[in-house]
């Protein structure tokens, strides 16, 4: 056996044991759940039964799932959107601006993407607290007592409220990505920008922005896929999808669909559904951003 056959071969040994795990625990069962879905299957002991796109034609005459998904969706419009320009902008304050605090503030917008979700999640239900949380009470304090709301317990506010937990959280994660690009920009082109005049807001516009374009195009992804993630711990721990399934989402119905209903095949057409919306809303902002990016 030759030197480059007796290499390849332990290279391969090498990724063996990192390729067997992943195949037993991401390929397989993404494959499981996808078969899955077409059967009507309430879990361990009991036999699938083949039912087609029954519950894929269910999906769409659930108005839970459905209010669910529109939840879902506004989290992913407005959480995104929100988090990524709060971050562009702090990144190029922090970044560009001589304050003699900025690493203080660095480590201060940061801090919260360390934390765990669950720990925010806790942290966020007592500032929301009617009676006896921080946010009421420092209404009460400035005289805007009746804007006192019981923010996760009315429809009208819970989204909103959770959408500000998860911006907070994540603002600071996108904020150092920013930063990393701002720092890797030429200082020639904003001091050119200086002698021609350019403000600091038109610096920001024509040349931040545009030799970002890059990396913001990956955090768009980012930040669409990272809601799905966190909406569901959020939800699960601050509100279990109340008041009147006002906060739930697409994916606390799957998980109640599957582990307090016993409705596995239900679960994972669900499963299957976001999969591929995700997917496609992935692939529909990488190509509007590299329209615009042209």
């Amino acid at each position: 056996m030759s030197m480059k056959a007796r290499r390849q071969w332990f290279l391969l040994f090498c990724l063996l044991p990192g390729l067997t795990l992943l195949v037993l625990f991401k390929l397989y069962p993404t494959v499981e759940v996808f078969q899955k879905s077409f059967y009507l299957w309430t879990g361990i002991g009991d036999t699938p039964q083949w039912i087609g796109l029954k519950n894929f034609t269910d999906l769409f005459h659930d108005a839970v799932f459905l209010k669910s998904l529109r939840n879902t969706g506004f989290l992913m419009l407005v959480v995104p959107v929100i988090t990524l320009t709060l971050a562009l902008i702090n990144a190029s304050i922090l970044t560009r601006s001589k304050l003699r605090e900025r690493n203080v503030y660095r480590t201060l917008f940061f801090f919260p993407s360390i934390l765990s979700f669950v720990v925010i999640a806790i942290l966020w239900s007592f500032i929301y607290h009617p009676t006896i949380g921080f946010l009421n009470s420092g209404l009460q304090v400035i005289g805007l007592g009746e804007w006192a709301l019981p923010w996760l317990g009315d429809e009208r506010t819970v989204l909103w409220a959770l959408a500000v937990t998860m911006i907070w959280q994540a603002a600071g994660y996108y904020m150092v990505m920013y930063m990393a690009g701002i720092d890797s920009i030429s200082p020639d082109l904003y001091e050119a920008a200086n002698i021609d005049g350019a403000t600091a807001v038109q610096q920001f516009i024509h040349i931040t922005v545009p030799m970002l374009w890059e990396i913001i195009r990956i955090t768009i992804v980012f930040s669409i896929n990272g809601v799905l993630t966190i909406s569901f711990i959020i939800v699960s721990i601050m509100t279990a999808g109340g008041p009147n399934r006002g906060s739930e989402v697409a994916m606390t119905y799957m998980y109640g669909q599957a582990f307090v209903n016993s409705n596995f095949g239900y679960a994972m057409a669900i499963g299957v559904f976001i999969f591929i919306v995700s997917f496609a809303l992935a692939l529909l902002s990488n190509r509007l951003t590299q329209r615009e990016a042209s």
